[in-house]
């Protein structure tokens, strides 16, 4: 059975019937296809099926069924014709300029993007003969300026990471109508349940599914999603290149898909509650969270975004000798790089997940030594600020 007219469902209905074809056993379930390959009736068949004149499983490189179910997913839920489910979020982000740029190309990237993001930009893209520039994400009128005639690509993060900026995404899409380019979203932060860029003009959003759509840090995963005719050329990029979603972690997403809008409501509540709580501490410079009225893009992200997300940093007094006795301190977080998790994570941005940047670049991304990121779990909020306060006793 297959679930007709999506879009008359609301999104935590999709989030959980969507895109499922039940086989002939009747399960209940998703069913998990652990399989390489798929058998042909005959030879005849077999030339068709590679020849693109009958449609279906090949290899699970192309194709693979529960794959295409989160596929499926993930499409009615951003709104969008088609997801390409990669590897991981930066294969995802790979898998969109590969497909869709060639040498002489230039893309438009914000500063203030995943630290791994810049590396693959300058350490590898751009060996490609793809010419990249950065702007500040909030600049309109910068990324107005950096347009060229080979523009074809204007790539951000919104809300950024980690200091939760946001990104006008209409005024964005409009320059990229002006300058016949594509506006590229990542929308790690807020996933689909929060932020659907394409309703604001974005034309591709990528994800990297290992974040909030996993939720419990199990398995890593990236998707790409667009129209038909964009997906085409990134499908093209990965059946031949191969930095394909395997079928187990597909259903480990699907399984995260169903519980998203609950976990992402509970995460943007306590993520609240913990950004105005470190507000009133004496050692805190600055809350970087764009649930808090003050910061500046909290009228862009009521405007975008159904809630804030579950993902703040903060500044302490002192510099990285402070943050990192701070972060040593705490005794139930868990000092990891990675978010979206049910379990609290912590970590010092400078020295980790924007490490490889130079001093400069970190220094224009707004990645100080004394920043610290909280991706807020879904534990107690008293046992989050009750293990905190051991950070700030030791500061």
């Amino acid at each position: 059975m297959t679930i007709k007219n999506p879009e008359n469902m609301h999104f935590e209905s999709i989030a959980i019937r969507g895109g499922y074809r039940r086989t002939q056993e009747n399960e209940h379930s998703e069913a998990l296809f652990l399989t390489s390959s798929y058998i042909f009736e005959s030879c005849d068949t077999a030339a068709k099926y590679f020849n693109n004149e009958l449609q279906g499983n090949v290899y699970s490189r192309y194709s693979n069924p529960t794959v295409r179910t989160f596929e499926e997913r993930l499409a009615a839920l951003e709104g969008a014709d088609r997801a390409v489910a990669t590897s991981s979020g930066m294969a995802a982000t790979l898998s969109v300029v590969m497909g869709l740029l060639s040498a002489g190309d230039h893309i438009i990237c914000s500063r203030e993007v995943f630290g791994s993001t810049i590396t693959l930009m300058d350490n590898t893209i751009s060996k490609f003969g793809v010419e990249i520039s950065y702007v500040a994400l909030t600049d309109i009128n910068g990324w107005q300026k950096a347009i060229k005639p080979n523009t074809k690509m204007l790539f951000c993060e919104s809300p950024s990471n980690p200091l939760n900026e946001v990104a006008d995404l209409e005024a964005l899409a409009a320059l990229t109508r002006q300058a016949n380019c594509l506006l590229v979203v990542d929308n790690c932060f807020c996933t689909p349940a929060l932020q659907r860029p394409l309703q604001w003009g974005a034309d591709i959003v990528v994800h990297s599914a290992t974040k909030y759509i996993d939720g419990q840090g199990r398995c890593l995963g990236g998707a790409v999603v667009g129209s038909d005719e964009l997906m085409a050329p990134v499908i093209g990029f990965l059946r031949s290149a191969g930095p394909t979603m395997s079928a187990f972690n597909a259903w480990v997403f699907l399984k995260g898909l169903e519980t998203l809008s609950l976990r992402m409501r509970a995460h943007s509540a306590s993520a609240l509650q913990l950004a105005l709580w470190l507000e009133r501490k004496d050692q805190v410079i600055k809350v970087n969270y764009s649930g808090l009225k003050q910061h500046s893009g909290h009228a862009l992200a009521c405007k975008q975004q159904d809630d804030f997300g579950g993902v703040l940093s903060f500044q302490v007094e002192g510099g990285r000798d402070a943050a990192w006795r701070f972060i040593d301190a705490t005794q139930m977080l868990s000092l990891t790089a990675n978010l979206g998790d049910s379990k609290t994570t912590i970590v010092h941005p400078a020295s980790t997940t924007h490490s490889r940047l130079t001093s400069d670049q970190r220094s224009a991304a707004g990645i100080t030594e004394n920043l610290i990121r909280v991706a807020v779990g879904l534990e107690n909020i008293e046992d989050i600020q009750r293990d905190l306060d051991i950070g700030f006793g030791v500061i």
